[in-house]
């Protein structure tokens, strides 16, 4: 009986160890097939007594070169003179385990980035029986991740600065990005709008369309805005419409659809346009303008002669009738005589007012020189006045004395007369009362001020802040430049214009000129 236990014990043990053999053969099986980790075995000094086949292919040593080596040859030369691999050891023995990223050394002396796991083994008794090591190569995971960082930033910094407003939203329309240049477009923080549906940043007309397109595109795959640029409108967050330039592209990021879109706002560009629009139609009208005065200098010059030689036959035909005896014979003659008289008396002024055209159109000498007022004034009214008897108008002349002599250039002082006269008759064309005052009086120390006043229909309180601004008018073919000009003018001269609303109705443009010295010296002089 005691041979058969001692043989059934010893079939035990030979059992035992077999299960033991083919349970390190299984595990060295294991540890070989892990060929992406480097695993391996240390006694408590740090001398390897593992090696598997993972760790040949990423440190380069068989297991024959290295069985029996310290460690410490897979550190750099930096970290094994200070004594890293010592104090990892210790470390991990005081600890049960330790993981890092480190720098470790090929055979071939070069050099990856690995991730380290240390683990101390004890037995039963607490006792350390060496260290188990797990290594594997990040180097290049990390360049990937590093690469990957960068192209993060790379797109943020592109997000930051791209000069159209950039909106990256999914498939179910909520915004997942929305760039810098989109907060300036829309007024929106970033906040505000990630997680939201895009339609937010819609008109409401449009909010119902863009849901139903982009349904209908996931459905059918046909395209109606994406991959094409197209002009639409979008809504600020004070409510505000505006008119935009959009542009969406596709994209198939992971497995999931993404949307990105560009929106250029187009309110500054639609206003140049039209501005640039409006400046042509107002040069081809400065043209003709232009065109009449130069035709217009023409005519007088040659209506000019006609007329003198009208009032020269006048004349002639009143000498041959001879002086009147004032006998009964006298009366048809006299009544002739006084006819031909005033018809040559209006030939003379028709003549003078053609000139003063002329060289009103021409421009005459140009220049600052000392000027009587009461010869300006009535210079100018004489052209700015054309018509107005037949329109019904009743005209007004208050010149104050002691105020003749003024410093000016003549035919600009007198441009700003007879466009304010101009305008002041066309406001009165339906008023029940046509009255036209002109007007000189004194302004503060050293100044003289003109005034033109009508009793029309006044200003609209629309266009009184922009009156005297280019191309601000009330006329439907006006040109908005008349009274820019005025003051242009009137501010050369170093004075000031500006309207008011008349005590009895209607308009008084005001504007001051400088009076002259009186020292005669100066009389002609150019400033």
């Amino acid at each position: 009986m005691s041979g058969d236990r001692s043989f059934t014990a010893q079939e035990a043990a030979d059992a035992t160890a077999r299960q033991n053999a083919a349970m390190a053969e299984e595990l060295g099986l294991l540890i070989d097939g892990a060929t992406s980790y480097a695993i391996y075995m240390l006694d408590p000094t740090g001398r390897v007594t593992i090696w598997n086949l993972g760790a040949e292919r990423i440190k380069g040593w068989t297991e024959a070169e290295i069985i029996g080596s310290n460690f410490a040859k897979f550190y750099t030369p930096e970290d094994a003179a200070a004594g890293k691999p010592a104090d990892d050891l210790a470390r991990a023995a005081a600890c049960g385990r330790i993981e890092e990223e480190s720098w470790r050394m090929r055979k071939d002396g070069s050099e990856f980035l690995a991730s380290v796991t240390i683990t101390a083994l004890r037995n039963d008794a607490g006792d350390l029986r060496g260290f188990g090591k797990v290594i594997r190569d990040i180097t290049d995971q990390k360049a990937a991740e590093a690469a990957l960082v960068r192209r993060e930033h790379h797109l943020r910094s592109i997000l930051a600065t791209v000069p159209d407003a950039m909106i990256v939203m999914g498939e179910d329309g909520i915004v997942t990005s929305f760039s810098a240049a989109a907060e300036q477009v829309f007024g929106y923080a970033k906040a505000q709008v990630v997680g939201n549906n895009v339609g937010m940043l819609m008109p409401p007309s449009e909010q119902r369309d863009h849901d139903d397109h982009l349904r209908t595109y996931l459905r059918t795959g046909i395209q109606h805005v994406i991959g094409n640029v197209r002009i639409a409108t979008a809504q600020r967050a004070n409510g505000e419409i505006f008119p935009i330039e959009l542009a969406v592209g596709e994209a198939v990021i992971a497995g999931e659809r993404i949307f990105t879109g560009f929106v250029r706002d187009l309110t500054n560009r639609q206003l140049t346009e039209r501005k640039v629009k409006e400046l042509q139609s107002e040069l081809v009208h400065v043209s003709r303008v232009s065109a009449m005065g130069t035709m217009a200098s023409t005519l007088a010059h040659e209506i000019n002669q006609p007329l003198t030689a009208i009032a020269n036959y006048l004349e002639t035909t009143r000498a041959m009738i001879g002086p009147m005896t004032g006998g009964a014979e006298d009366g048809l003659l006299g009544e002739i005589a006084e006819a031909l008289d005033l018809a040559a008396a209006q030939s003379l002024r028709a003549g003078t007012i053609v000139r003063r055209l002329r060289a009103f159109v021409d421009g005459g000498d140009t220049g600052f020189q000392i000027e009587r007022l009461d010869e300006l004034v009535e210079e100018a009214t004489s052209l700015g006045l054309l018509g107005a008897h037949e329109a019904g108008i009743e005209v007004v002349m208050t010149i104050a004395a002691g105020l003749d002599k003024v410093r000016v250039d003549r035919v600009q002082i007198q441009q700003v007369l007879v466009n304010l006269i101009r305008n002041a008759i066309q406001s009165m064309a339906g008023s029940p009362t046509k009255t036209l005052t002109i007007a000189t009086a004194p302004d503060r120390a050293g100044w003289v001020r003109v005034t033109v006043a009508d009793t029309g229909a006044g200003l609209d309180p629309d266009i009184r802040e922009r009156l005297f601004e280019a191309f601000a008018t009330t006329k439907e073919d006006g040109m908005g430049l008349g009274l820019s000009i005025c003051r242009t003018i009137v501010e050369a001269h170093g004075g000031r214009i500006w309207a008011e609303a008349a005590p009895g109705g209607g308009t008084a443009f005001h504007f001051c000129v400088p009076l002259a010295d009186d020292d005669p010296a100066i009389g002609n002089e150019n400033v």
